[in-house]
């Protein structure tokens, strides 16, 4: 163990994480990042890294963001960059909304350039019983910090299927407000799996947009968990179809992108093929707490709780959360981004009266 304990150490890689960075470092907290492993429950970079365009982040709208990205970025990690959308071309350039994994990647160079230090692993557990917090990360070491932010963000839930799988981003999304108005799915009919209020809340956003085609609603029952208000809104709104004691057995494509859904029914087994141009899972999400082991207080879904209204304070002194391990309403970039830069500010302020 380090004799140096470190003002702010902030555990994530998402929009949350490294505008918390951006502004520990420019408060000259000389803030460390835990960008993690490949894991299913956190990657670096985020969620975000998992999307293709992002048309709804203030401040990139469509144009030539590769050459940007590229003069921007450092050129050893130009190699994560993914290869820019067929297709979106003006006056012989790329011209595209910014893409997710080059979005993170700015935010990462933005608080490299401000002299963010990152370590490239997890941290596996954390011990808050003691005026300074101590971490330990995957390989054992460990790390001393008098804040810590906690923007480990959440997952979604998908149905467990190797062909969704395999067409995530290829017709497969987990977010209607995130992706349902890209060209890929627009004026297209939609599947949305679920029967919570998430799935309406997708299904009616898509079926809003404007030249919506038909918005299939998956529901494995014959009823849906969803608030009446909003089973209301879904029954009635005239772009909706609803599939009753319908679950999806696999999703079907031509490699490239989706084009069918095959569907069973729950009642008696017979199986059926739905044409859609993409398929919106809405089956709730889970927050990556588990290695807190029960270290701060959170609600009944297990995402973790402020404790001060407009704060991101929780219950442990010295201990913020933002983004969506905070957030089970929201999950939007611009909104994690927002309360990353609140967590920051939070810290540097316990710090000075500390």
């Amino acid at each position: 163990m380090s004799d140096t304990i470190e003002k702010t150490v902030i555990i994530g890689s998402g929009p949350a994480g490294w505008s918390a960075a951006i502004y520990a470092a420019r408060a000259n907290l000389n803030p460390v990042v835990y960008e993690g492993t490949v894991r299913p429950e956190m990657i670096p970079l985020g969620q975000l890294a998992f999307t293709t365009e992002v048309e709804n982040f203030a401040g990139f709208p469509a144009g030539n963001i590769r050459a940007f990205v590229e003069s921007a970025v450092d050129k050893s990690r130009h190699w994560n960059l993914p290869p820019a959308p067929e297709g979106h071309e003006k006056d012989g350039q790329p011209h595209y909304a910014v893409q997710g994994v080059e979005l993170m990647e700015l935010m990462k160079q933005q608080a490299l350039n401000f002299g963010t230090r990152v370590v490239s692993d997890d941290i596996a557990s954390v011990d808050f019983s003691g005026d300074v917090h101590t971490l330990t990360a995957g390989n054992g070491d460990t790390v001393k910090a008098h804040t810590v932010i906690i923007a480990t963000g959440a997952r979604a839930n998908y149905i467990g299927l190797e062909s969704e799988d395999a067409y995530k981003n290829k017709g497969v999304s987990a977010c209607a407000v995130c992706d349902g108005a890209l060209p890929l799915y627009r004026s297209k009919p939609l599947a949305v799996v679920g029967g919570g209020d998430s799935a309406v809340e997708e299904a009616t956003y898509l079926a809003n947009l404007k030249g919506a085609d038909t918005i299939y609603l998956i529901v494995r029952r014959d009823e849906m968990r969803a608030s009446k208000v909003m089973q209301e809104r879904a029954l009635n709104h005239p772009n909706i179809e609803m599939c009753w004691n319908t679950v999806v057995d696999e999703v079907l494509g031509d490699g490239k992108l989706v084009n069918a859904l095959r569907l069973r029914s729950t009642v008696d087994d017979s199986t059926r093929e739905l044409k859609v141009g993409g398929m919106f899972v809405a089956i709730g999400h889970t927050p990556n707490t588990a290695f807190l082991g029960g270290a701060v207080t959170m609600n009944e879904k297990g995402y973790i709780q402020w404790t001060k209204p407009f704060r991101t304070n929780t219950n442990v002194e010295g201990v913020f959360a933002a983004g969506d391990v905070a957030d089970d309403y929201y999950r939007q970039a611009i909104t994690s981004a927002g309360t990353g830069c609140m967590a920051a500010l939070d810290a540097e302020r316990y710090l000075a009266e500390k």
